[in-house]
């Protein structure tokens, strides 16, 4: 967590984007494992809709002077993260996971969302501020 004095440089230093990255390595490393028939279905999906929550964050970053632009790209990466979720689901009952897995991910996930969710809330505090002329 950066202390106050630290200033946010990029999205990499966002806490949301540093747990939504762990996740979408987490899930990739597990995903190994997974049968070959799932490599172009939920393998990749999976892989696709963990990964473009930072992808979508990152872009978000790039376009917060102007909010809607802002705004848009959150609600790209909350939208990536719910997919996910849906994703992490079916992984259980394909019995790709174990229920411990599972939940550990779920779990995360869903902090994930909720930090998305308190930008989408809060977006002005992200926003960089038009110089006055």
């Amino acid at each position: 967590m950066k202390n106050q004095t630290e200033q946010i440089k990029s999205a990499k230093d966002l806490r949301v984007y540093r747990r939504a990255y762990a996740l979408a390595m987490e899930i990739f490393n597990l995903s190994k494992d997974w049968p070959s028939e799932e490599k172009y279905s939920l393998t990749d999906q999976i892989r696709r809709s963990s990964r473009s929550v930072c992808a979508n964050l990152r872009e978000s970053w790039a376009k917060r002077r102007y909010e809607a632009h802002f705004i848009s790209k959150l609600t790209d990466a909350d939208g990536e993260n719910s997919e996910t979720d849906t994703w992490l689901d079916f992984t259980l009952d394909c019995t790709y996971l174990d229920t411990s897995d599972h939940r550990r991910l779920t779990e995360e996930n869903r902090a994930v969302g909720s930090m998305l969710g308190a930008m989408l809330t809060n977006p002005n505090s992200f926003l960089t501020r038009k110089a006055s002329v």
